[in-house]
Formats: structure tokens, sequence, C-alpha cells
């Protein structure tokens, strides 16, 4: 949106940093990694004001928010530092800084620029989170959930549909409360199926489902709707129910297998990714045997796993029996092992099935086209690699043949 008001005021986009007189970077604030990276970035893009064309740096998102003030103090090579409470009168202060004209003064979801491609667009339906997990800071930098109206929702939906969008990504902190503060009761399952009535977009996904707000009516609307790609993103954090209830989430050991069990049961087509979290304070060895084993048998396609880190402000920033930094990474290279073994074997199993794949570019050397299938979500999950006999427009969808494995990859030739 910040880019879109930019464009809107008449000023030229530029995506290589060098060549740009406005450097604008966005933050996150999560965990110590993501805080690190987006550190080195701002010191890095800093660097263009010497050595390239940039005359102001601009930083926004949760880490200002959460860090404003010490930020301030100790990068000043940065000109403007917004914080999310400020997002309302953004470009107040965007053009007070770069002399321009202050006409838009709110946010616009439909003023704003896809910078995902041509083919691909996020969808945002609600802002901030509610579930108060202990070890989480974005309710404290986000604030609490709000959903956008669905009409709203389905406006800019139709907008990005219009602009030749493909394939459509609904995106929040928990996309499964979508609705519950305004309708008083979870509105994603209506939400994608009106989606799915947008002529023009081919895929539709949704990320970040949590499993206590997983319904059968939702599961049966993925099931039945062929633009809804069979794919689950279900951050479950750990398997464990005393971890889980030291964590403040609303599932249990025994809620999550039997969940998992009916999605693949309804869907057996389903793609399952997951996130997982070792060494969170008071993880024993037996609490992480049993999310090993939970991970053996439930046999993710997709997973991610991080250690805990001590976030200030969270409840479990105060919690005893930390567990010690060689434990988190040794329980985290163990876990991550079996998974490399489990995503190997269901690549494998991939070979011979055919796909429709989204093409996205080509491999320096020209020999293969760049695809992804409904089973792998951008610049997160692995790619297809298509062998190039014959010229393929770009943002084109093909049928493909899988015929190999490269390590999280899978090699295939055109039908």
């Amino acid at each position: 949106m910040c880019i879109g008001m930019f464009k809107k005021e008449k000023f030229e986009i530029v995506t290589d940093p060098k060549d740009a007189e406005i450097i604008v970077i966005n933050t996150c604030g999560f965990i110590q990694s993501a805080k690190e990276e987006a550190i080195n970035t701002i010191l890095e893009m800093a660097e263009y004001k010497q050595t390239g064309s940039c005359k102001y740096l601009v930083v926004m998102g949760c880490l200002v928010q959460r860090y404003k003030k010490d930020l301030e103090k100790s990068i000043p090579e940065v000109d403007l530092f917004l914080s999310i409470d400020e997002y309302d009168n953004m470009w107040e202060k965007l053009a007070g800084l770069v002399g321009a004209k202050k006409s838009v003064n709110t946010l616009d979801y439909m003023n704003r620029i896809v910078s995902t491609g041509d083919t691909t667009a996020y969808l945002k339906i609600a802002e901030g989170c509610s579930n108060r997990c202990t070890y989480c800071a974005i309710p404290y930098i986000r604030g609490p959930y709000i959903s956008r109206k669905m009409e709203d929702v389905l406006v800019e939906a139709e907008s990005l549909a219009k602009s030749g969008i493909k394939e459509l990504i609904v995106i929040a902190q928990d996309t499964t409360k979508y609705g519950i503060d305004l309708y008083g009761e979870s509105k994603l399952a209506e939400l994608l199926e009106r989606l799915c009535k947008i002529e023009g977009f081919k895929w539709i996904r949704f990320l970040y489902a949590y499993p206590e707000s997983i319904t059968d009516e939702l599961i049966e609307v993925i099931k039945k709707n062929d633009k809804i790609c069979k794919y689950f993103d279900i951050p479950l954090q750990h398997f464990a129910d005393p971890v889980l209830k030291r964590m403040n989430r609303h599932s249990n050991g025994e809620s999550i297998e039997k969940l998992i069990n009916k999605i693949r049961k309804e869907i057996p087509e389903v793609i399952l990714r997951t996130t997982m979290m070792v060494g969170f304070p008071g993880e024993t060895e037996e609490d992480f045997f049993e999310l090993y084993e939970f991970v053996n048998r439930a046999k993710f396609e997709k997973m991610g796993a991080f250690k805990y880190s001590k976030e200030d402000g969270t409840p479990a920033f105060k919690l005893k029996e930390q567990v010690h930094p060689k434990t988190k990474e040794a329980r985290l290279n163990k876990l991550m092992k079996l998974e490399q073994k489990i995503a190997e074997i269901k690549l494998e199993e991939k070979i011979g099935n055919t796909y429709s794949a989204l093409v996205e570019g080509i491999t320096p050397d020209g020999k293969y086209y760049i695809a992804r299938s409904y089973m792998d979500i951008p610049d997160e999950d692995g790619v297809i690699f298509i062998k190039n006999t014959k010229k393929i427009k770009m943002g084109s969808f093909v049928d493909c043949k899988i015929t190999g494995v490269r390590e999280y990859d899978l090699i295939a030739e055109l039908k």
C-alpha cells in the first residue's frame, strides 16, 4: 500500500535499490532471527546513500512498532521510522519527508501495487491476533484480531482478478478466525466459496490455519472446490500436552492427531505443511520424544522448525526452566533430519504423476523452466524443474509429468 501511494502520486517505482532515490523497508519483529535480518537489511540499504542514488531511507513495520526509539538512536542513517500506529497518517509523513503533496492520508487496500509478479497476489483478510500464545509478541505489536468486511475483501479480489492475477493467496495471522469478531462465527469457508465464483482465478490458497478452528465445513469447501488448492498450512508448534498448555495453545495432542487423520481421509491428495518449535521453556526429553514420534507418524509433506527465542514483553519470557541452547540445537537438528527423510519419500511418491504447474522462470542455462504446482507456495516450498523442450510463456499453466527428485524439488517433462 505504501508503494501504491507513491505510484498514485506519480513516483516511478523501481526494483533495484541502487537506482532508487527513496528506499522503503518493511520489517518483521517476531523472533530474534527476523529482527537480525531486518537490521542487516537496513544497514545494507543505508549504504546506497553513499554508493547509489538514495536520498531518503524509510523503515516501517513490526520492528519499528516495538523498538522505534532505540532504532532512531542506533541507526541515524534512516530518515523516517514509521510505526504501525502511524499508518493512518503514512502519506502525510512520507510527503513531508520527500517534499510531495499531502493529498493521500489513509490506507487504501485498493490503492496497492502487487509486488509478487503478474500472476500471484496475496490478499490480507485481517490484521492483528487475539490468540495470545505465550511466546508470541504479535498481539502486542499488531493489536487484537480485526477482520476486514467481506464485501471489501471481495471487491479487492475482483480487482486483482481483473488485473490478471491467477493465483490468490489469502492470508492473516490466523485465517481460520476470520469473521468471528464481525459476524460472531468464522466466515473463512463462506469467503473461500465466494472467491471461487470470481472469474479469472485458477488457484486459491489460504495460509496459517490454526487447528482448533478448522471445521468440517471448511474441509468440505476445500474438498469440493477445484479452484482451492488442496494445501493446509497449520502452524502446530508442538504436540506434547504440557508444552501446548504452557504455550497457551488451544489444542491438545489428541485433537491435533484426529484433525490430521481426518483431513488426509477426506482429501487424499492433500499437502500438509506445519511449523514446530523446539526448546520451549520446560520442554523435557519426554515432551520432545512425543513431538518427534508424532512427526514420524503424521509424515508432513512440508515442515519447518525453529528454536524458541525469548521475546521481550511475552509471558514466556519470564518462565523458568529455560532449555539450554545446545539442547535446543540438538533437538532441532534431530527433528529436521527426520523431516528431510519424510519429505524425500513423499517427493519420490510423486514420480510418474502429472500435475498442472505455473511457470515462473527459467534456469540461467536455459535447460529448465521453473514452475510450481498446487503442492508448493512461493518462496517457502520447492519447485518443479521442467525440461525446456518448447517455448512456454511466463505465467502460464502447463501439464507436466514428474520424472525425478532433486533434494526438495521435482524434475519433470512436458506432457
